[in-house]
């Protein structure tokens, strides 16, 4: 028999206590961290998955896009689903598809059925995030809201960096299969543990007709702009005819869909959010510097590979030291919310990461491991400073029964900019470099005296004049793509300190943090 929503559309149940509340956040944490690690683990195994399948490593890419663009479909539905099948009912279904998916994929005996089940983990793992945020708020009391989403957010900021050092690791000492099955264990005890816990707190359900016309247009829009963010750099974006093609198709179904979803009787998506002014502000604030901060995270590991001639695995050792200070400040934070302004805390977050980006400009050739580990170990108190208030700012001041739904839309338009961000750093990269290696060609001609002493110098050697140039030319490679990331670093720093004025926009309400609570109980 299905739940009837009394008015208001929320059932209040009072929070977790003691090791219930304990094993809850476990439990919901194991399967936020299993889905986060799950989309950036498979990224430095390509390689390996495509030589094993017998493919070439770009047809390989196709495992990571077919994820992502099912989860960036799925992910805004949240609101729609939990709405017909209630939160807990959906979570728990999400990570059981999500473990029988993530088998199919280690099980994949070709490209194509891997793919395949990827888009159906990608599908299945959509709902998981925002509904473990929801699910998480109603474990704690509302003056705990800021720690609750403290502790979500940990998990949340973990897992992209543990993905690839784990996934490296994985494929190099055992089987590519193995980068899934590691999801099975985990997944099924976060599950029976879920549902244990929160079964008798469902959330109320509703027959709702389907708005197929408004799904149609949510997977034409979004799947047509998230292949042409993945395929646009590998096919020179708009020389390609089909990248132009996806644009127009995006841009077009993107226009009809907003017309239709703000005028039909039951949305699938529900953009009335945006007319609340906090959710607008803290949505687009912690979007906008996610995709910076995201394209710079993708930038680092990939000029330390190519240029600096890292390894796979120390490249993301180097990056590992991230997780310390996010870690130790996460509940530090929760607790401050509380007390302050969370527009103060989330300022403070876009400074240290603007300190983080200008101190990466200064990088040359010459940079060692520690150096680098420098402003990445720094790194984690932005991060622990701002995920976690401009989260409970966007969802302050809502109804309860709409946080499923706010929490869906506000991780969509997050995934959705940190696929802008990748997608532009990458490349805005390989631009800068060949407009330095223009330049720097320049200068490294006959008749220049630097020039005729190097050349002068590896003929003294015994390289001929065409190994000496080769070798020439390789450190002018090597220096553009360093000024280029340096560039890049240095706009980003620029670009954090600009997004300062868009969290001022938003107006918390006098206990932030237990607005945001007060969506789930």
């Amino acid at each position: 028999m299905e739940n009837k929503a009394p008015p208001g559309g929320s059932v209040a149940y009072p929070p977790l206590e003691g090791r219930a509340r304990v094993f809850g956040t476990i439990a919901l944490s194991s399967a936020v961290f299993m889905n986060v690690l799950d989309s950036s683990i498979a990224n430095v195994s390509i390689p390996t998955i495509a030589g094993d399948l017998g493919v070439s490593a770009t047809q390989g890419t196709w495992v990571i896009t077919s994820f992502a663009v099912a989860n960036a479909i799925t992910v805004p539905l949240t609101g729609w689903l939990t709405q017909r099948f209630g939160q807990v009912h959906l979570f728990v279904v999400s990570v059981m598809l999500f473990v029988i998916s993530s088998w199919l994929c280690g099980f994949a005996w070709s490209l194509e059925s891997l793919v395949a089940f990827r888009v159906l983990q990608g599908a299945v793992a959509g709902p998981m995030i925002p509904l473990s945020q929801s699910l998480m708020l109603s474990t704690y009391p509302k003056a705990k809201a800021g720690m609750a989403l403290a502790l979500w957010s940990m998990t949340i900021l973990v897992g992209p960096i543990a993905g690839p050092l784990l996934g490296g690791w994985i494929s190099d000492n055992y089987s590519w299969s193995w980068i899934f099955y590691i999801n099975v264990p985990v997944g099924l005890l976060a599950g029976w543990a879920s549902w244990q816990l929160y079964k008798d707190r469902e959330t109320p359900r509703a027959r709702l007709p389907i708005d197929t016309i408004g799904l149609a247009l949510l997977v034409v829009w979004v799947g047509a702009l998230q292949l042409m963010l993945d395929k646009g750099k590998e096919l020179d974006w708009f020389a390609s005819t089909t990248i132009t093609t996806m644009a127009v198709i995006a841009l077009v179904s993107l226009v009809f869909f907003v017309i239709w979803e703000l005028t039909a009787r039951h949305p699938v998506v529900d953009l009335t959010l945006f007319a609340h002014r906090n959710f607008t502000s803290g949505v687009i604030s912690i979007s906008v510097g996610y995709g910076v901060f995201f394209g710079t995270v993708v930038l680092l590991p990939l000029w330390m590979q190519s240029t600096l001639g890292y390894t796979a695995t120390d490249a993301g050792i180097a990056s590992a030291p991230v997780g310390i200070l996010a870690i130790i400040l996460s509940p530090i934070v929760g607790k401050m919310l509380a007390k302050h302004d969370p527009r103060v805390i989330a300022t403070f977050a876009f400074l240290v990461f603007s300190l983080i980006s200008y101190m990466r400009s200064n990088f040359n050739t010459q940079v060692d491991i520690y150096a680098i580990m420098l402003p990445t170990f720094i790194q984690g108190a932005a991060m622990a400073t701002f995920f976690i208030p401009l989260t409970t700012l966007s969802l302050s001041g809502l109804e309860p029964h709409r946080i499923p739904a706010a929490a869906g839309l506000s991780n969509f338009v997050r995934l959705l900019f940190g696929a802008f961000g990748t997608s532009i750093t990458t490349t805005l990269w390989e631009n800068r470099a060949t407009l330095h290696h223009a330049q720097l060609t320049e200068a490294a001609r006959p008749g220049e005296p630097a020039f005729d002493a190097i050349m002068a110098g590896m003929r003294q050697h015994g390289l001929s004049h065409e190994q000496s140039a080769a070798v020439v030319n390789n450190m002018i490679g090597q220096q553009a793509f360093t000024m280029s990331a340096a560039d890049i670093f240095y706009a980003s720093a620029i670009l954090f300190l600009m997004l300062i004025a868009l969290i001022w926009i938003a107006r918390p309400t006098s206990n932030a943090s237990a607005g945001a609570a007060s969506g789930a109980h």
